[in-house]
C-alpha cells in the first residue's frame, strides 16, 4: 500500500504542474492495398486543479493508514 500511496502523491503533484497534456492521434481513413490515407488529429487532455488535489490527498491518506496498520 505504501507504493500505491507514493504513486498517488506523485500523480497529484504532476497533475498540478501539468494542467493539460497535448498529443497527436493518427487514424487510418482509407486503406486500398498500396494506397493508404491517414488523418492526424491533435488532442488535448485537460483536468481541473481539484483532481490533482484529490489524488495528492488520497495518497497521503493511504500512507497514513498504512503506517497505522503496520504499527
Amino acid at each position: 500500500m505504501k507504493v500505491f500511496g507514493i504513486i498517488l502523491i506523485v500523480a497529484g503533484i504532476l497533475m498540478f504542474v501539468f494542467g493539460k497534456v497535448s498529443f497527436t492521434k493518427k487514424d487510418k481513413v482509407v486503406d486500398l492495398g498500396p494506397i493508404e490515407i491517414n488523418k492526424q488529429e491533435k488532442k488535448t487532455l485537460n483536468w481541473p486543479d481539484y483532481a490533482g488535489g484529490i489524488a495528492l490527498l488520497a495518497g497521503v491518506v493511504v500512507l497514513v493508514m498504512d503506517r497505522k496498520n503496520n504499527a
